[in-house]
């Protein structure tokens, strides 16, 4: 049982996912699974909540790099004035966003169509052929989709976790896209680098642990797949009661909303946990985030996140000056979710600096410039010649006085 334990607790989380088991941090969990409680309890405000079953407007598969990625959109009401694609992080879905979907569709001042789309392996997106992923990868296929569902206009890109390790990579390898296109970015819950040294909450020996262990344990899961989906099956409990400490940061989250994110771990199968490990632990992308210096950003995390504590988000925030830094009390790595009114506030604001910012890149919007100008200019004279003609008017009167 205990070896059970150890394999369910890899995917209480994305970023715990192979930590915890490492280090053994099931060990001192797996006693509270007495006290799991699934039953929807009474005042649990997201119970009848219908995560995963958003309206869209369009759905379609996107292949990029011969894989082939689900992408559903939600269009705005009459003409968009920014297009916002929304990236997930890893072992999470689409579904990350629920509570940003529900509240921005249909909105005005302004007009957002939305992108959504299941990163590779996840969701409803194939995984790779050889079992093999990279973050650059990741970046290619965003650029794909750009250019199939969003080949025009002003973007904001959204991304949690993983899925603003995404934009980061886009950003190095697209850089070009990024200037011409972006006007806005959201770095929700993520990390520039150095992930290895995260301890998860634990002493920092266990980081260390984890890191000479990891390896070792990415083989047995390519290799062993179907014990590690036993263990985690049988161990759904642990899973559940990792999935609230690492996802949240309130001490009694809803149930519901911790089965849903504990719901779309387990819908990311072991050989995609796998072959995203090692990419994962060697990000480092701080030079990328050049990229956004002079874009409307807002960078964002939970003071209790322990994936991608606040520290990192800090980091990035120096980098990023210019920025608007919101640190969530309270929040743990799915604050996007747990704290979603104060995250959707602070993305509403975004959204309204990068309007304006895509307004003012519009040819018409030169155009009205350029006339606003000009009718201002043609205001200065026409005053100026006011001024010089009362002044005429007044020397002619102080010559008639004397």
């Amino acid at each position: 049982m205990a070896n059970n334990n150890g394999v369910s607790a890899a995917f209480g989380l994305a970023g715990a996912l192979v930590g915890a088991m490492a280090a053994g941090a099931a060990a001192g969990v797996a006693a509270e699974r007495f006290a799991v409680r699934r039953r929807r309890r009474p005042g649990d405000p997201y119970a009848d909540e219908p995560f995963g079953a958003l309206p869209y407007d369009s759905a379609q598969i996107v292949t990029a790099d011969g894989v082939d990625l689900y992408v559903e959109t939600v269009d705005a009401d009459g003409e968009p004035d920014l297009t916002v694609i929304f990236v997930h992080g890893f072992a999470l879905d689409m579904g990350t966003w629920h509570f940003q979907r529900r509240v921005f569709t249909g909105s005005d001042e302004p007009r957002v169509r939305m992108v959504f789309y299941d990163q590779p392996g996840h969701g409803k997106s194939a995984p790779r052929p050889d079992g093999n992923y990279t973050i650059d990868q990741l970046a290619d296929s965003l650029a794909e989709i750009i250019r199939k569902v969003a080949p025009e206009g002003p973007l904001v890109l959204a991304g949690h976790s993983m899925g603003g390790m995404t934009l980061m990579a886009l950003a190095e390898r697209y850089p070009d896209l990024v200037l011409d296109r972006v006007v806005g970015t959201a770095l929700v819950s993520t990390s520039a680098g150095h992930l290895d040294d995260v301890a998860l909450g634990f002493p920092p020996i266990v980081a260390w642990l984890r890191g000479a262990v990891t390896p070792t344990l990415t083989r047995v899961l390519r290799w062993q797949p179907s014990m590690a989906e036993r263990g985690r099956r049988s161990g759904s409990d642990l899973a559940y009661l990792l999935t609230k400490r690492y996802g949240f940061g309130t001490p009694d989250p809803s149930p519901s909303l911790v089965e849903y994110v504990e719901h779309m771990n387990e819908g990311t199968k072991v050989e995609v946990i796998a072959g995203y490990l090692s990419t994962l632990s060697e990000h480092d992308r701080y030079a990328a985030l050049e990229a956004f210096a002079d874009l409307e950003t807002l960078v964002v995390c939970g003071d209790l996140d322990l994936l991608t504590p606040v520290e990192h988000t800090r980091e990035i925030a120096k980098l990023l000056p210019k920025a608007a830094l919101l640190e969530v009390p309270d929040g743990g790595h799915c604050t996007l979710m747990e704290h979603a009114d104060a995250v959707n506030d602070a993305l509403a604001e975004l959204f309204r600096r990068a309007a304006l910012v895509a307004e003012g890149r519009r040819p018409e919007s030169a155009a009205k410039r350029s006339e606003a100008a000009a009718a201002k200019q043609r205001r200065g004279w026409a005053r100026r010649a006011g001024e010089q003609q009362r002044k005429a008017l007044d020397r002619i009167l102080r010559r008639k006085g004397a």
